[in-house]
């Protein structure tokens, strides 16, 4: 027996106002446990109109330049210039980050041994891998998810070295594909929709940007074998989008879980990853998770599998 079915993932660029929280977020993280490596941190991030807000608990003997660090992550976003809506060299950072609560470092760590350190909370995790009657994808991730991350990858690829020199560091894309379930597994058929919307400067053309798009992204990430005649491409479907980034919506970290994951595939338990270190289920369960799957899944045991 055999069912067919369409499905859809997105993933959004690094310059989309809750990615670049999730980078802060994670880059305050990774400053701290390179001085120390037992820090505990729980790093939030939001950011609206020139404005950059920290709030979280850390536990850390390092001593870390959250201002500077702030500041180089947008510049490396490619966030130089106020008139893409956000200006590292402008922006206001607020750290409002705290010590972490006495009550919490001694219930998971404080005087523990590292083989005694335990979860700093409660949780449901997830991991999930899918085995493709025709292996598209190496990583062993489903493949609506990864053609969005590579359409991506792509376009900022294109943007970083010049030559989409109207292209700016905020993006979407969204690709749906037709799937058919042939003993258990799931082969993907064709692409039936492709989205792209691209922050874009003023002096560009709508029909230049959809061109582009289509010739240097779209047709040089998928394979010509999904692409048929009858796909349907939304490329900058609102028309405009020359104010991107948080000077266009507020972001937060966090709030792309499901980008961060499998795509809407298997499940998710809500707990979001960045600015998180191991003693956060959230993060290192869901990795936990995701090895098992993938093991299983390597060793032949089995075509699909969700680990909770």
């Amino acid at each position: 027996m055999s069912r067919e079915f369409l499905f859809t993932s997105e993933s959004v660029g690094e310059g989309h106002p809750d990615k670049i929280c999730d980078q802060i977020s994670d880059a305050i993280l990774d400053a701290h446990l390179s001085k120390d490596p037992e820090a505990k941190v729980a790093c939030e991030c939001a950011v609206s109109n020139g404005l950059v807000i920290l709030i979280g608990e850390v536990n850390s003997s390092a001593s870390i330049n959250v201002n500077k660090i702030v500041k180089n992550t947008i510049k490396k976003i490619g966030y130089d210039n106020s008139e893409f809506g956000f200006n590292y060299k402008a922006v206001s950072v607020h750290n409002c980050l705290i010590d972490q609560n006495t009550e919490i470092a001694c219930a998971v760590h404080k005087n523990k041994l590292r083989s005694e350190v335990a979860a700093g909370d409660q949780g449901i995790m997830f991991g999930y891998n899918y085995k493709y009657a025709t292996n598209e994808t190496e990583e062993g991730m489903p493949l609506t998810l990864m053609l969005s991350h590579r359409l991506n990858q792509k376009f900022h690829s294109l943007r970083k070295s010049g030559i989409l020199k109207w292209a700016r560091p905020d993006s979407k894309a969204q690709v749906t594909l037709k799937y058919k379930i042939i003993d258990g597994a799931a082969i993907p058929l064709f692409a039936h929709t492709i989205v792209m919307s691209v922050q874009h400067s003023e002096c560009v053309s709508n029909e230049t940007i959809r061109t582009e798009l289509m010739d240097k992204v779209i047709k040089s990430v998928i394979d010509p074998k999904y692409l048929r005649e009858d796909t349907v491409y939304h490329l900058q479907p609102s028309g405009r989008f020359v104010v991107g980034g948080p000077m266009s919506d507020a972001g937060l970290t966090g709030r792309k879980i499901i980008v961060d994951t499998y795509g809407g595939w298997g499940a998710h338990g809500g707990g979001a990853f960045s600015g998180k270190d191991y003693t956060k289920v959230d993060r290192s369960g869901a990795y936990a998770a995701r090895w098992i799957a993938k093991s299983l899944l390597k060793a032949n045991l089995c075509k699909r599998i969700l680990v909770q």
